[in-house]
């Protein structure tokens, strides 16, 4: 299969298009991007990420690149750490929330973000330039273990500004964690851990047999909401394989979606610093942050999905805090990057403002229901189903930032191609379940009449 390719990175199916070779192609171009220095390989917890990341590791000796190696580490780590050590750069071995079959690859610069838009461009014409190798050469290569990363990314989140450890510490959460095997399995046990909590593992050994969906969706946490009665915990967080998605489980058991992550997040930010900076967010993101926003009266601004996306935006208005509504949560603070670890943190220090249960914080916002839909785009022609669409629905406000957002003052649905799946996303919030479904079952009323074999 062809791979995907776009600002979140390189995704493709192991054996079907990615493999070493190509790995060795993509690392040689990023080598000549990038300013003079080390460069950093990390990878998350896939059986087939070891021999990837050789591969890589020898694209960059051939470069006259020294290696880092962070091994087993999750993504924002390597973001975090790469200003940090004074790297040219760094390269992360994960398909993030893509299945077990899947590897990709993520570009990250020397300030510690992914490439932008026209980097990644440059880089993916470098990589058409170039002959994929007959074979992998071998032999040692001039490289260093950097062991300290993740110990570091812990440290500094427990002492970021914008929470008050004490008072976590005295609180004593008990949290079920389910990293899904993947490359958060030590970090955030060990966060929790240090802020006092008493920590309950669920699927926290980083072999890459994920025991469930990759994404931290409520369908797929049916284990961490069991576990969390069960222990009676305070709350349950859930990662996805490469840790920069953050879900988390309220003290019933109830999973309210990985929307609520960065909601929470940005309420508990806003609520202890008194920040009058804009919230940036991206385009699907829930309007639940437009409520939090006015609530300490400043303004929100919407990208378009992707992480960069979002960090550009928060570089252009002075934005301290964001994410993405996928579970991303963004503090300048720490780094420019989605954080389940800062997430994390931020999230328990909004629980010990008002001292308050978690399905107690939840109550008190709007109650809007998100809906995630998905269609294959194989067959789809997206500028004829966008036309057919917005004629449909011709009395809401369209917006063509980002594939097609149709508003209204209490609801919305978003219809955009993956960034990282050959699919066509299609997510809709309002007021009840039903009126969400109800937006998602026309949009794919009309993508069936304009491709009917787009429907599935």
């Amino acid at each position: 299969m062809d791979l995907i390719r776009s600002v979140s990175g390189v995704r493709g199916v192991v054996g079907e298009g990615f493999d070493p070779q190509v790995v060795f192609r993509y690392a040689q171009a990023f080598a000549g991007l990038l300013p003079p220095g080390p460069v950093l390989l990390a990878r998350d917890s896939r059986p087939h990420g070891r021999q990837l990341v050789s591969a890589a590791a020898q694209a960059l000796h051939q470069a006259e690149r020294q290696v880092i190696f962070a091994d087993l580490a999750p993504t924002p780590t390597a973001q975090w750490i790469t200003p940090r050590k004074h790297l040219a750069g760094a390269m992360v071995l994960t398909a993030s929330h893509n299945p077990i079959e899947y590897n990709g690859l993520k570009f990250i610069g020397s300030d510690g973000c992914y490439l932008d838009g026209d980097q990644c461009d440059r880089l993916f014409e470098l990589v058409d330039k170039t002959e994929i190798p007959r074979e992998i050469p071998s032999g040692r290569i001039r490289s260093r273990l950097l062991f300290d990363a993740v110990g570091l990314h812990i440290l500094d989140t427990i002492n970021l500004s914008c929470i008050d450890t004490v008072a976590i510490l005295r609180k004593r959460f008990k949290v079920v964690v389910d990293t899904v095997n993947g490359a958060a399995s030590f970090a955030l046990p060990t966060l929790l851990e240090a802020l006092g909590c008493e920590v309950i593992r669920l699927h926290t050994t980083p072999d890459g047999t994920f025991p469930r969906g990759t994404e931290p969706l409520p369908g797929n946490l049916t284990d961490l909401c069991n576990a969390v009665t069960e222990h009676g915990a305070d709350l349950g967080m859930a990662t996805d394989p490469d840790a920069d998605r953050l879900a988390v489980v309220d003290e019933t058991g109830s999973a309210p979606g990985e929307e609520l992550t960065q909601v929470l997040a940005v309420d508990g930010f806003l609520r202890r610093t008194g920040s009058r900076q804009p919230v940036t967010t991206n385009l699907s993101s829930s309007m639940l942050l437009d409520h939090v926003a006015r609530r300490y009266g400043i303004g929100i601004h919407r990208s378009a999905v992707g992480e960069i996306n979002v960090v550009e935006l928060m570089r252009s208005v002075g934005g301290e805090i964001g994410g993405e509504g996928n579970g991303g949560v963004i503090l300048a603070e720490s780094h420019l990057g989605r954080d389940s670890l800062v997430g994390a943190a931020l999230i328990l220090d909004r629980l010990i403002q008002e001292n308050l249960h978690l399905s107690t914080v939840l109550e008190e916002l709007p109650q809007l229901h998100f809906v995630k839909d998905k269609v294959s785009a194989d067959s789809t022609n997206a500028d004829k189903v966008a036309h057919q669409i917005t004629e449909h629905f011709h009395e809401a406000e369209a917006i063509t930032l980002d594939g097609l957002k149709l508003q209204w003052p209490d609801r919305w649905i978003h219809i955009r191609q993956s960034n990282t799946e050959p699919v066509i996303r299609i997510y809709a919030e309002a007021p009840t379940e039903n009126e969400a479904h109800g937006l998602v079952q026309d949009v794919r009323d009309v993508i069936k009449t304009v491709s009917p074999g787009a429907g599935s």
